[in-house]
């Protein structure tokens, strides 16, 4: 039993007429004759009886149509609940963001998507990496604002900027007042850094590996703001990416030279999986 086939009973039972019944189905009568007597050969039983020119449900057809009419209004109920439930403006959409990232890019975005979508539920989670990672499989979040490199084949990633990265120097350092400076000019100097777990933190050893410098860290922490405080204070230098510059007035920020001194920012998804419309309308309006 098929649906097409209890649209086609049900318009014969109204028109009175196979005919009509096609022209108001859109089909070809033959195909509408067809499936109707393969419905009555399934159900064991006929539905009509064709009378010349007329046609006349059966008993067993006068029973039939109600249930038929019944299911059939029931499907439009259910299409009818998708088609609103994908024009809804107030659905709910949960964000992960970095913490290198959560308080530069995410203000901006939020304040936009709130002014649009009002009546929209707008969660922002601020974690690191793997936990963001393990959130979009497990479905606790949507989308998750993230810093590459990523190697999780079950993400899909969409490129939102690449930015520069600073060295960040004491106002009285030697190359506090370059235009720009590369990373062997920095071998031998003290580093302040994002402590472990920070994807940043990895990002910055790497640039400084491939430029053949061995950091010498002599203070860490999970905020840039205390960074940038330590190197005012002479502790020692640092890199920040460029949404992350505050101008601090004991500071210096030199603009870092070397071709891989950059961070590509993206917003991951699990690949596959689908979004409402609220979900969509954040991931799209975060790449504008």
């Amino acid at each position: 039993m098929e649906f097409h086939q209890l649209r086609y009973v049900c318009a014969i039972a109204e028109t009175g007429s196979f005919s009509r019944a096609a022209e108001h189905c859109q089909v070809a009568q033959p195909s509408l004759s067809q499936q109707v007597l393969k419905l009555e050969d399934d159900l064991g039983a006929k539905l009509f009886d064709r009378l010349g020119r007329s046609v006349r449900l059966t008993e067993a057809g006068r029973a039939f149509v109600p249930h038929a009419r019944s299911i059939l209004n029931q499907m439009e109920a259910a299409r009818a609940t998708v088609a609103d439930k994908s024009a809804d403006i107030r659905g709910s959409v949960a964000v992960g963001v970095i913490p290198t990232i959560a308080p530069f890019l995410m203000p901006r975005h939020t304040a936009a998507f709130a002014k649009r979508y009002p009546e929209a539920n707008l969660r922002i989670v601020e974690e690191m990496t793997p936990v963001l990672v393990e959130s979009l499989r497990n479905l606790s979040i949507d989308i998750a604002v993230l810093a590459l490199p990523l190697r999780h084949k079950d993400l899909e990633l969409f490129p939102l900027h690449t930015e520069p990265l600073f060295a960040v120097l004491p106002k009285d350092h030697p190359r506090a007042g370059a235009k720009s400076l590369s990373l062997k000019e920095l071998r031998g100097e003290s580093f302040v850094m994002l402590r472990d777990g920070h994807c940043f933190r990895d990002l910055s050893i790497a640039a400084c590996t491939h430029a053949h410098v061995t950091p010498r860290i002599a203070f860490e922490s999970g905020q840039f703001s205390s960074l940038v405080g330590m190197v005012a204070a002479g502790v020692g230098i640092s890199l920040l990416p460029e949404m992350a510059i505050d101008r601090n007035p004991g500071c210096r920020y030199v603009r870092v030279s070397d071709a891989r001194a950059t961070r590509t920012v993206v917003a991951a998804i699990l690949r596959g999986r689908s979004f409402n419309r609220i979900q969509q309308a954040f991931l799209a309006g975060i790449q504008k």
